[in-house]
């Protein structure tokens, strides 16, 4: 039996660590769903939510993944046949592209090479050719999790506007929403899909779509099938602060400290702390003498950074020393990337000496696994946080 002393340090880049205070909020007994007390936690929960998203408009709550929020952008707002345009930034992308076709929508999935966001430039091309509007909908995930590239979803709203193109803009930021700078009505984003277990701070089990007046207007004529993921049922629900089943009790409970948590700090100073200790991890893996796989610099990562290793090196083999030997958790390389990459996570719940004890242990790693890296990766991150 091994034995293990101290806090696993887990730092793949979602599930996140939860804060002691969400972890007792949602030890609190479970109320009756049904009941005034409840309804009264269900308002402050959906008004809590629209800073975050930096939204007037409603936030549907969901009992279901990240992945559950995707399907239900997608059948809110489309119908059987309609063109959608996607962007292949990673292994998350990809994914959304395979669940549209599956749902019998036309895909066109421009290329991309896992390394850079999803293409302003192409975006405008396609858009602009489009006249006849065949188009309903663009797909972008503004965090791509697999790699630690963002897109600049602003762009591509200019591309939209530019093209006088009337698409709805679907934007995936289930590793960015209270992490990276993040604004779905400035943006013109009609529907932001996330999920509760990185930025925001719990477990999996939460999915969220924030929709704008056009998404919801889209929804009245959309045919794609839908019951359980309807908007309708459950905005007229939640008017009386309720939910047309049974809801995530205490899941909502442990959102509201959450929420809490981040009117506390304040979203700009969240977004701040992660862009800094993203810079301090980037300047670890330059002082490594290795790269980022992101390879622009307008669209590094705030939540994650993918370190890419030399060819014939395993980043697994990386991952599987540092868990045996210091108990902790690095994101796995995921698709084409898998054993070319590790993920370090900096997001959610996290502090400076947090980030200063993962660096020392994915250096020591590195060192074990026999992997020639420069002496100084941590001391780099270090000098970063000591003078920012």
């Amino acid at each position: 039996m091994t034995v293990r002393t101290g806090r696993h340090f887990l730092q793949i880049p979602g599930p996140t660590n939860v804060p002691d205070r969400v972890l007792r909020a949602m030890a609190a007994p479970t109320l009756d769903h049904r009941g005034p007390e409840f309804a009264e936690l269900t308002r402050r929960v959906l008004d809590g939510l629209k800073p975050v998203f930096d939204t007037t408009s409603p936030v549907v709550v969901y009992p279901s993944s990240g992945t559950g929020a995707w399907e239900a952008a997608l059948v809110n707002t489309l119908s059987p046949g309609d063109r959608v345009l996607c962007f292949e930034t990673g292994h998350f992308a990809t994914l959304w592209r395979d669940m549209a076709e599956s749902l019998g929508l036309e895909v066109e999935f421009v290329p991309g090479d896992w390394r850079h966001g999803a293409s302003p430039e192409a975006a405008a091309d396609l858009l602009t050719a489009d006249v006849a509007h065949r188009v309903k909908a663009v797909c972008v995930v503004h965090n791509e999790t697999s790699t630690g590239v963002v897109s600049r979803v602003p762009e591509i709203r200019a591309a939209l506007d530019a093209a006088g193109h009337p698409a709805l803009l679907l934007v995936d930021t289930v590793s960015s929403l209270a992490s990276i700078e993040y604004h779905h009505e400035a943006w013109g984003v009609d529907v932001t899909v996330t999920g509760s277990q990185k930025g925001l701070m719990l477990p999996p089990g939460l999915g969220f779509n924030a929709v704008s007046p056009k998404a919801i207007e889209a929804s009245h004529t959309a045919r794609l099938p839908r019951s359980f993921w309807d908007w309708a049922p459950i905005l007229d629900a939640n008017a009386a602060g309720f939910f047309p089943y049974t809801p995530a009790t205490n899941l909502l409970y442990g959102l509201a400290e959450a929420l809490a948590m981040l009117a506390e700090e304040g979203v700009e100073q969240v977004w701040a702390r992660h862009a800094r200790h993203a810079a301090a991890t980037r300047a670890a893996v330059r002082g490594w003498g290795l790269d980022v796989l992101c390879a622009d610099a307008r669209e590094h990562s705030g939540s994650l950074t993918a370190v890419l290793l030399p060819d014939g090196q395993d980043a697994d083999a990386v991952r599987k020393i540092v868990l045996e030997r210091f108990d902790m958790s690095l994101g796995t390389g995921l698709g084409r990337l898998a054993g070319k990459v590790f993920r370090i996570g900096h997001l959610g719940h996290f502090n400076d000496l947090t980030l200063a004890g993962t660096l020392a242990g994915v250096q020591m790693g590195l060192e074990l696994a026999g992997i020639a890296v420069g002496p100084d990766g941590l001391a780099a991150a270090l000098d970063h946080l000591r003078t920012t």
